[in-house]
């Protein structure tokens, strides 16, 4: 019985270390990386969500923006990062591609520990309101009559506006140039500097619609944005897609479960306060929640969907 004791003490000594830091969590200022430009829609609302976040955890949660490679550094900065939970990423669809595009060292799926799911995108094509593409019917005669030669950007390749798009020029036998941005405050400055005819972005075009400088010619979502009440779906315009590209919070691999939980406690309470909520319906974003469990069940899910489309699109890597 005294061995049972003293073995189960000894335990008690092992593990209160690890307990103690899951529940000093945080001693020190939490790192969050996101993967699009200072000044974007996902920027300005991820920072009201760290603002919401540092009020609640009593640390400073700082941005830290990695644009570029699609929305994947991010994901990929979390290979080399402890699991300490001192680092967390935004993780866009984008990392679920890479694989089949990319020769990498890492799994997304395995790789990351997914902590909470966040919201989506409201997405859409924009031209300039004084151009010749009055209505999606132009864009497509346009494209038909001048092959390769209607230039559209995105915020990078092979993210989730360029894939649409090379889905929708393929489903009707288009030939577009993609010119890919880094984010979308860039993309609308080339867009309305006239280097580019259109752009396909999510809607923090919005602004520059309500000024009359752009035009929607169509948006992505299962249903009309309340926003924009007469452009037209890619449904109703007999294209059968829906696009909202969900992101969330990662960590790197092997946080501990409590760790985890603590972490996605504090930031889906910070993501429900009426600050974010009110960010995100500026760009008619949604909360969409997912608790760990689930978020680690749709990066499963995703994965194997974003093989089927890569594939078809003839974009996967080299065997």
């Amino acid at each position: 019985m005294h061995r049972r004791h003293a073995l189960a003490a000894a335990a008690s000594l092992i593990a209160a270390p690890t307990l103690r830091a899951q529940t000093a969590w945080p001693s020190q200022p939490v790192k969050l990386l996101v993967a699009f430009p200072a000044g974007g829609p996902t920027d300005i609302t991820m920072r009201v969500l760290a603002d919401n976040a540092a009020k609640l955890i009593g640390q400073t949660v700082v941005i830290e923006n990695k644009p570029g490679a699609g929305g994947t550094l991010p994901a990929q900065q979390l290979q080399q990062s402890k699991p300490d939970g001192y680092t967390l990423a935004q993780i866009p669809l984008g990392a679920f591609r890479l694989p089949y595009t990319t020769k990498i060292t890492w799994d997304p799926v395995q790789d990351i520990s997914y902590i909470l799911g966040i919201t989506g995108y409201a997405f859409g094509i924009v031209v300039p309101a004084d151009g010749p593409l009055k209505q999606w019917s132009d864009f497509v005669a346009y494209a038909k009559a001048h092959p390769g030669k209607l230039a559209y950007g995105s915020t990078g390749v092979l993210t989730s506006p360029h894939l649409t798009m090379e889905d929708i020029a393929q489903r009707l036998g288009l030939a577009l140039n993609h010119i890919p941005y880094k984010g979308s405050a860039d993309l609308m400055q080339s867009l309305l500097g006239g280097q580019l005819m259109a752009a396909a972005d999510s809607t923090g075009f919005a602004p520059h619609v309500a000024s009359g400088k752009l035009r929607v010619l169509n948006t992505w979502g299962e249903q009309r944005l309340a926003k924009f009440p007469d452009v037209p779906t890619l449904k109703e315009l007999g294209i059968p897609l829906v696009q909202a590209s969900p992101y969330g919070l990662g960590g790197p691999k092997g946080m501990e479960p409590a760790l985890v939980q603590r972490i996605h406690d504090a930031f889906k309470q910070a993501m429900e306060a009426p600050s974010h909520v009110e960010a995100l319906a500026k760009y008619d974003q949604l909360l969409m929640p997912m608790d760990p469990a689930q978020y680690t069940r749709f990066a499963e899910d995703t994965f194997r969907r974003e093989k089927v489309l890569v594939d078809k699109l003839g974009l996967a890597k080299p065997s």
